[in-house]
């Protein structure tokens, strides 16, 4: 017997409460994703240079390079042998507004189980077993919010220790996530 996503609301629910509560354990207690960041010998400079032209917030690369016909130019190609060759976010001035954020993120983890209840409730029927509940839920959601990280080591500039720490965060939601479905699927 089939499943409407509505009879997953709550499944939906306790994994994006859970999802959210091991990402503020992973960056608040394990704060493993600290090494993420390094930081610049001349901060100072770096940070002077960019307040004289008040970049707005946006994703910025350097050197800049409008299309891939560009690159065959011998000026652009001297500019990245000189260097250096950035990826630079710029954000909004002030403290990072948490509130804003941690709200994102929640949303964040509802979608994903949403999106992740659909292709359960097309894949699997009512009262089915708790491993192949586990196994696809699992397996959908490591792809949603894992694999995805790596295409920014490849072509961002991430460093791949970081592409493995999101890597790592990915196991961990697709745990709670999976589990949480397979708890709370619908007998038939």
């Amino acid at each position: 017997m089939s499943i409407s996503v509505l009879e997953l609301w709550l499944a939906i629910l306790v994994a994006a409460t859970l999802c959210w509560i091991a990402s503020a354990l992973i960056h608040m207690l394990f704060k493993y994703h600290n090494a993420d960041y390094t930081e610049l010998e001349n901060e100072a400079e770096v940070s002077a240079t960019l307040k004289t032209t008040a970049p707005k917030p946006a994703l910025y690369s350097l050197p800049y390079c409008h299309d891939m016909q560009a690159m065959g130019d011998e000026a652009m190609q001297k500019k990245f042998a000189d260097g250096p060759v950035a990826m630079i976010a710029i954000f909004p001035n002030g403290m990072p507004a948490m509130g804003k954020l941690l709200t994102q993120q929640i949303l964040f983890f509802l979608i994903g189980a949403l999106l992740i209840a659909c292709l359960a409730s097309l894949s699997l029927t009512a009262g089915a077993d708790y491993m192949a509940v586990f196994k696809l839920v699992f397996l959908a959601t490591f792809l949603s919010y894992g694999w995805a990280q790596v295409p920014y080591s490849i072509w961002m500039g991430q460093p791949w220790s970081n592409c493995i720490r999101y890597v790592i965060d990915a196991l961990i939601y697709a745990s709670v996530t999976a589990g949480s479905f397979a708890w709370l699927w619908p007998a038939a």
